[in-house]
């Protein structure tokens, strides 16, 4: 059986990301977190912090594509200075971006209901701490609207 990526399931994981507490939500399309490919909706509102991270596993670069809303994709250096921001979708600078493994990022919702497609291998395993920016706030820390807040000022 096929799954159809159409408003209607857009619109289903909207309400999703809406309800939830962390304003995000995944809808995957690969059967466990086992598998060896991802494939997965990411339906973001404009609230949402993803703390930047990095992947140091040589697979696992990350493909986005735009299928709602606009995302803004930085790239810091190890220091986490900013060094490239690109707003993603329609109307942005492209509709989709490939991250390769190892570059420090994070994507922010520049409008409710962003939803973009996802790509990586699999498995999913957490972020250890060497994947993790110490120099930025963790989500729902005392800083992370600020820091959120300063991100979002680049796409002004």
């Amino acid at each position: 059986m096929i799954t159809l990526i159409d408003d209607k399931l857009l619109d289903e994981v909207c309400a999703e990301a809406a309800a939830s507490p962390r304003r995000r939500k995944n809808r995957n399309f690969h059967p466990r977190d086992e598998h060896p490919g991802h494939r997965l909706l990411n339906a973001l509102m404009a609230d949402t912090y993803i703390p930047p991270h990095r992947h140091l596993d040589a697979n696992k670069d990350e493909t986005y594509v735009v299928l709602r809303g606009l995302l803004g994709l930085v790239l810091f250096d190890d220091a986490g200075k900013m060094v490239r921001h690109v707003k993603v979708g329609a109307g942005g600078q492209a509709i989709g971006v490939d991250v390769p493994h190892g570059a420090w990022h994070t994507a922010i919702a520049l409008q409710d209901n962003t939803v973009f497609l996802e790509a990586k291998a699999g498995p999913y395993l957490p972020l250890t701490a060497e994947e993790k920016a110490a120099w930025a706030p963790a989500e729902n820390s005392a800083g992370a609207a600020a820091y959120l807040a300063g991100i979002k000022a680049l796409f002004a």
